[in-house]
């Protein structure tokens, strides 16, 4: 006969786990962190220069203090060093630069956005960066929207920086939206300019669609998302940026191509054909720009960046080695930039090609440095997206759609480049040393010390890596 028993084998039932309350408050911080580099200049426009520069310089002493209280597991010894040593050389050039205000300045932009990069790659999991990345694009993506929609709608007539309006006769280009949402002209979004809203865009569409392809939560919301987000990039209107998305095509289908290649030997003729491709693409396209660059609406010298390419040229020359000293962006209330360059009546903030910038900054030395910097980016992350993930003898793991999001923003920051500093700074500069810290810490998506994803998510403390 069945006894019944206060002691049953079974364990005793147990709740689901869930992310403790402090590891769901570190991955919002980071989500705010990366919303605020993603929308840049929208800070300034909105609450001024005052408010935007204690918010970052507040956020960058956050995330030191959570630093060093958490002290998640970081390999010292596999630190991206060639953005290390650009940044060494560009704060070495308070030594010899001649407008030591700007650099000043924005030496401590540029530190505090690569801590904040470093920050978020060592607290979140790829997928945590990810899930944050995409959280803070849909932010930026709603809010422009939101915003172009207030001002064509409530206010109906263009709106100046600070929500101010004005009767007088003033340059569009000083305004922070033109009212154009209703009427078919380009939108500028909460940057306030359409060259900066179009890219950040493109890195929506594609941030999204990797959410999508890694089966997340919602997939119906996420291709709204990319609606959005597509639609916003179209009516931004920017010439560079369609030239970036046909570029983030472009690999993307190499990148597809070469994981279907069975060996390493069977790429060599992808290789050399895409090669021979690529070449050539650039070369057609160089000779025949005047008709393409007219075809998308814009002038033949890429709407008067050849004549500013040419000025900054010429005073580079005089410094050729270790430039004039640092100042990304310039300063344009530095003598040195007020009215060096103008267009519309306003100071230039960049030399509109982030080669020429560096070059004229940091000289030789520095532009050698953001090369490597880039190569070695370039070369990491292409691999980490085309070659299997393999720490052991088994080599039939799936790839994961993440592994693509480092290489894709290669080719969107290296065609900016040729037309925007960007690169060089917020989100651009950001996502670059984010992507190469996390390649060499997490070098395999799930594994590793920086990648226990479990214990992190529930707020456990990791074991530190030598």
């Amino acid at each position: 006969m069945a006894v019944s028993s206060k002691h049953p084998a079974s364990a005793p039932p147990t709740a689901p786990l869930r992310e403790k309350t402090s590891h769901l408050m570190l991955r919002a911080w980071c989500t705010f962190l990366l919303f605020m580099t993603v929308s840049g200049t929208a800070w300034v426009h909105a609450f001024g220069e005052v408010v935007a520069a204690v918010v970052t310089i507040s956020g960058g002493v956050l995330s030191v203090i959570l630093w060093i209280v958490l002290r998640p597991a970081v390999q010292w010894r596999r630190l991206p060093w060639f953005v290390v040593g650009y940044l060494a050389w560009a704060t070495l050039s308070l030594l010899w630069t001649a407008w030591i205000g700007a650099t000043a300045v924005t030496l401590l932009l540029l530190w505090i956005t690569t801590l904040q990069a470093m920050f978020v790659g060592s607290v979140l999991t790829w997928r945590e960066v990810t899930r944050s990345l995409a959280s803070a694009l849909k932010w930026v993506m709603a809010l422009s929207l939101v915003f172009e929609l207030w001002v064509a709608v409530v206010v109906g007539e263009p709106v100046l920086p600070g929500f101010a309006t004005t009767d007088e006769q003033v340059d569009p280009i000083v305004f922070w939206s033109r009212a154009n949402l209703l009427d078919g002209g380009r939108i500028q979004g909460i940057m306030g300019n359409s060259n900066l809203l179009a890219p950040v865009a493109l890195l929506a569409i594609i941030v999204f669609a990797i959410r999508l392809a890694l089966r997340a939560p919602y997939r119906a919301t996420l291709i709204g998302w990319i609606a959005l987000s597509a639609y916003l990039f179209s009516r931004a209107g920017s010439a560079t940026a369609v030239i970036c998305a046909i570029a983030v095509a472009v690999v993307l289908a190499t990148v597809l191509l070469m994981r279907t290649a069975k060996g390493p030997g069977a790429r060599t003729k992808y290789y050399v054909g895409y090669a021979v491709i690529g070449v050539g693409g650039a070369v057609t396209f160089w000779l025949l720009r005047g008709a393409i660059f007219t075809a998308l609406g814009r002038e033949a010298d890429l709407t008067g960046r050849e004549g500013i390419w040419s000025l900054v040229l010429e005073r580079a020359a005089q410094h050729p080695i270790v430039g004039w000293g640092f100042s990304t962006p310039w300063v344009t209330n530095d003598p040195a930039f007020d009215q060096w360059i103008v267009d519309h009546g306003e100071s230039v903030m960049q030399a509109h090609n982030m080669w020429l910038d560096v070059y004229l900054q940091l000289g030789a030395i520095g532009l050698v440095l953001i090369i490597l910097t880039y190569l070695a980016f370039i070369w990491r992350s292409w691999f980490f997206a085309v070659d299997r993930p393999r720490w052991d003898l088994r080599a039939d793991r799936p790839y994961s759609p993440i592994a693509l999001l480092p290489t894709l923003l290669g080719a969107l920051l290296l065609v900016q480049g040729i037309a925007e500093s960007s690169p060089l700074l917020l989100w651009g500069w950001a996502l670059l040393v984010l992507f190469a810290f996390k390649i060499k810490q997490s070098p395999h998506i799930g594994e590793g010390p920086a990648e226990q994803s479990l214990a992190i998510e529930r707020g456990e403390p990791t074991k530190q890596a030598a």
